[in-house]
């Protein structure tokens, strides 16, 4: 039991250490300012601003990052209405911002008039997606504001975008070091993940099937990435890749019944998001009640596994890396021997977020997450 709790912290202290160097290298080195351009692409000269609003999805998520929450002074509708289901940590870790008053609609939907009465004035408006809802151009002539437009980006093809974006953000809020910190706390648990299934021979890869994956909405069964993330950071064959490799590359795709079934997968997973589409829909009622579905061996063996979701008002990082934790620890436990994905998950939330709030988020998915699902 010592050993498997020093092999724990270790892993923790690790991903600490290295996001600290990361920090350290920006202060010594001669690095020149990150480029801050607003929505009518003249360059910001603010620093250090107290004072902001963060329009579009995921944009309030990296500020939280950032752990510049303090800064806010007004938030979309999505902040403010109470769900029976929330997969979104930074909200959950952050109550306080339910109080603040609205600016506006979620998805970038701004309303310019009630900017323009908020007191205290923000100096700045962050923009995710900035076409999205009132174009960020359009919203700094209206408000006379400057918009800082943001592209998301994510943690697998579009890391570039997500690590600019935060470094905008941290150069114009003054938290640079911070945003070097995450930026290597991501980079370290890729690095980690992929580092402990490498060598893994491709034909002795498990197949692997992500079903009810969140778009725009809760969906069915059929609907899932082709690219999951969870499965590109351990090596895994998603079945999406078998036959002629068709959605290979693409963030959402909606597979035919026939196909899943052809396929066979070793191992099922499922989006919890899935469930609020009620006890007698989703992905979760098909899985039970579906003849189909009913053939597959992994059904028949209770090798079907509940998953966090991450895209909830676009993704959360941290939940996609708690994610492929647990997949990793699933599908290789001789491989992640040490690893406790609760404890981890817990780990990563509390570095981005201040708070470890697994259990929480888990309680509003009927305690599904990271555990076999019955299928009666």
């Amino acid at each position: 039991m010592h050993i498997i709790r020093l092999k724990e912290q270790h892993l923790v202290i690790r991903s600490i250490l290295l996001c600290f160097l990361g920090v350290l290298s920006l202060v010594g080195s001669a690095q020149a300012e990150t480029p801050v351009i607003d929505a009518l692409g003249n360059p910001l000269a603010l620093r250090n601003v107290q004072h902001v609003i963060c329009s579009g999805p995921g944009c309030l998520r990296l500020l939280v990052y950032l752990e510049a929450q303090d800064r806010v002074v007004a938030v979309d509708d999505i902040e403010t209405k109470r769900r029976a289901f929330d997969a979104r940590p930074y909200a959950l870790a952050n109550p306080q911002l339910k109080k603040l008053p609205t600016f506006g609609e979620f998805r970038g939907h701004d309303n310019p008039e009630r900017i323009l009465l908020l007191n205290p004035q923000p100096q700045v408006i962050f923009k995710t997606y900035p076409t999205m809802g009132h174009d960020a151009a359009e919203l700094q002539q209206k408000t006379d504001i400057p918009v800082i437009p943001l592209n998301y980006g994510d943690l697998t093809a579009h890391r570039s975008d997500l690590y600019a974006s935060l470094r905008i953000m941290g150069e114009v809020l003054g938290k640079q070091e911070r945003a070097e910190a995450v930026i290597a706390f991501f980079d370290d648990q890729i690095h980690q993940l992929a580092a402990r299934t490498k060598d893994i021979p491709d034909d002795q890869l498990p197949t692997v099937y992500i079903g009810g994956v969140a778009h725009k909405g809760p969906h069915g069964y059929q609907s899932t990435e082709p690219a999951y993330p969870p499965f590109l950071f351990v090596k895994t064959l998603p079945v999406t890749r078998l036959g002629d490799g068709s959605g290979k590359n693409l963030q959402h795709a909606d597979i035919a019944k026939e196909k899943i079934v052809e396929w066979n997968p070793d191992y099922l997973f499922l989006d919890l998001s899935t469930l609020q589409l009620g006890e007698s829909a989703g992905a979760l009622y098909e899985l039970r009640t579906d003849p189909a579905y009913a053939t597959l061996t992994a059904r028949k063996n209770g090798k079907v596994y509940g998953v966090l979701p991450y895209n909830w008002y676009t993704q959360n990082c941290g939940s996609t890396l708690a994610d492929a934790w647990f997949v990793g620890k699933l599908l290789y436990p001789d491989r992640f021997e040490y690893i406790d994905p609760v404890q981890q998950a817990d780990t990563i939330y509390t570095f981005l977020v201040n708070k470890p709030v697994f259990a929480e988020m888990n309680a509003l998915f009927n305690s599904m997450a990271f555990r076999p699902i019955p299928m009666q």
